[in-house]
This record gives C-alpha cells, sequence and structure tokens, in this order.
C-alpha cells in the first residue's frame, strides 16, 4: 500500500509510516506551499495514485473522489475534518481517521497567557516603553496595574479535551473552575454551572466549543450583557459560537471588562471583521493559540496509532470519524 502524506511529520514517526505502508510520499504543505484546493488535489491524486491519503488543509471534495477512486482511507490531522466532505467520503466507502487532541496543550496554554496579559495589561505596557513614554517615578507602576489571575471563577464553556487542559493549568492559580458541558457530563472536582450561571458569575469566561445545530450563536447580546462588567470574554474557539455584532456592541459600550480573540467571522479578516480591533480593552490574534511546533509531533503520534488499529482492523468503532462508512 501506498500513503501520500501532504501534512507536516516529524523524522521518526516517517520511518514508523515506511514500517507499514510498501510506500511513502513526503510532499507536506509547509514544503510545496499552502493547501491543495480541489482540482489541485484531484490532479495530485491521480499523478500519485496513492492508497491512503494523510492531509491536514488540503480540500477533498466529492468531485475529487469521484475522479480519483483509488483511496482506502484518509488521515486527516485535524481534531475535527473540516476541509473534508466528510459526507461524500462516506458515499465513496472511505474511512476518516482524525487527530481529536492534537493542539489542546497549545490552545490551553496560549489562552492562559493571554488572560493572564490582558487582566495585567502587558501588550498596552509594552507598546508604552516602546513609544518611549516611560517617565521617571512610580507613573508605570500606578499606570499599568492589573489584576492576578489567582482565585479568580474561570468558566469554561463546553469542557473537552482543551479545557481540561486549561484547568489543569488553571488549578496551579487556585482558581475556581467552573464549566458548562451542554452533554451534562461530571469532570472530578470542577463545578458544573448552567450556561446563565456561568455568564453571570465568573470573572473570565473562555469558549471551547465545536460548531454545530446545537452550539451556532450560543453566545447572545442577552448572555454578554449578564456578564460582571470587570469579567472578561474570551473566545479562541469558533467565531460561529458567537453573534459577533452584539460582541462589538457590548465591547464598545463598556459594558464588560474587555475580550481576548483567536477567531473571526472571516480569516483572514474582510474590513467589516476589523471593526472589533477598534473596541475597547481588547486583544485580537490571528487564530494562533493551537500554533506550536510540538503540536505537528502530537498529531503525528495519534494518527500512526490509529492507522495501525486500522491497518489491523482494530476499534474502528472509536477511531473512525464518519462511522456509517463501517456499515457499507
Amino acid at each position: 500500500m501506498k500513503v501520500y502524506v501532504r501534512a507536516p511529520y516529524p523524522k521518526n514517526r516517517l520511518e514508523e509510516l515506511r514500517g507499514m505502508f510498501d510506500e511513502v510520499l513526503y510532499e507536506p504543505w509547509t514544503e510545496t506551499g499552502e493547501r491543495y484546493y480541489e482540482d489541485e488535489m484531484l490532479e495530485h491524486l491521480l499523478q500519485v495514485r496513492p492508497d491512503v491519503l494523510i492531509t491536514e488543509l488540503d480540500r477533498v471534495t466529492e468531485k475529487v473522489l469521484a475522479g480519483y477512486q483509488g483511496l482506502k482511507a484518509i488521515g486527516d490531522c485535524r481534531a475535527t475534518p473540516a476541509n473534508l466532505d466528510t459526507a461524500a467520503c462516506t458515499k465513496a466507502g472511505v474511512p476518516v481517521l482524525c487527530t481529536p487532541g492534537r493542539n489542546n496543550q497549545a490552545v490551553a496554554e496560549l489562552v492562559v497567557a493571554l488572560i493572564i496579559m490582558h487582566m495585567r495589561h502587558g501588550l498596552d505596557a509594552i507598546q508604552w516603553v516602546k513609544d518611549g513614554r516611560w517617565v521617571a517615578g512610580t507613573t508605570p507602576y500606578f499606570t499599568w496595574m492589573g489584576n492576578e489571575l489567582q482565585g479568580k471563577r474561570i468558566g469554561l464553556v463546553g469542557f473537552g479535551a482543551v479545557s481540561q487542559a486549561a484547568a489543569k493549568i488553571l488549578d496551579g492559580f487556585d482558581c475556581d473552575v467552573c464549566y458548562y458541558d451542554y452533554k451534562g457530563r461530571a469532570f472530578g472536582h470542577y463545578r458544573p454551572l448552567s450556561l446563565e450561571e456561568l455568564f453571570e458569575t465568573c470573572d473570565v469566561v473562555s469558549l471551547h466549543l465545536p460548531v454545530s445545530d446545537t452550539t451556532r450563536g450560543i453566545v447572545t447580546e442577552k448572555l454578554l450583557r449578564s456578564m460582571k462588567p470587570t469579567a472578561l470574554f474570551v473566545n479562541a474557539g469558533r467565531s460561529a459560537l458567537v453573534d459577533t455584532q452584539a460582541l462589538i456592541r457590548v465591547l464598545n459600550d463598556k459594558a464588560i471588562g474587555g475580550a481576548v480573540i483567536d477567531v473571526l467571522d472571516n480569516e483572514p479578516p474582510a474590513p467589516e471583521d476589523l471593526e472589533i480591533l477598534h473596541c475597547p480593552n481588547t486583544i485580537v490574534t490571528p487564530h494562533i493559540c493551537g500554533a506550536s511546533y510540538e503540536v505537528t509531533n502530537h498529531q503525528a503520534d495519534i494518527l500512526n496509532a490509529r492507522l495501525q488499529q486500522w491497518l489491523a482492523g482494530e476499534n474502528l468503532e472509536k477511531i473512525v470519524y464518519n462511522r456509517d462508512v463501517l456499515k457499507r
């Protein structure tokens, strides 16, 4: 069997693939330049003719699968396969293997870091120094005095792998970590709250949900305006979870303490998306919370383990994303 690797992969995991497959062709997007869209993907599949595709960004659509019917499986180095038409994969009889948890630690660490930077006015203070505005005396001390994270009530909306990684970090700050889980699950010593109570009582509210019919637009203007006037709103999940225009109104009214935003409605942003940059006390980052060098190692670890199970026909109900394909 031949595997075509379009995702970045560490050397040790590539060697592992060579022990699992007869042939490995390594052409990651990090070396060829950006993703392959529909026509490019089909063209390359027809040239390479692999049995298995390992991808991260490439678009695999119904047209691609109809044009090249040799794929026996797709490994997608993402928590959820947003770049794949999974219904088309199921129709074509192609199981999809994903890498849930690949960037849990990366997202959790930067979310906590950005919360601290916001609470301590770190970015503004750094710029103040760069602008040459540092003056003698105690002015910096009083100008940039902020709040400690220790002891604050932190509300995590969704309590999946990212939230659980963040909660472990926050435990070190003696935070009161609360969560809303729409599936109603219990998680150790962490306190479950209704969505309304979480927004009303927490000092920081951070979103960590996938987008679905249940969660799309879950954060309304009513919820945002129910937050404490000093509270911080954080979205490193997906922009579609939030009524963006409502968030902008709430921030401009200074109804809450501020926001940290890592995801926008359009990426890269359209002109209307940049309106949030001008809201008071708002930090906007370019969807980088999950961007660490270690993520490449994590995703390869997870995917290789799943490929080994797929080749052996083991644990398929758990590792195959589009489980309906198993009924074919």
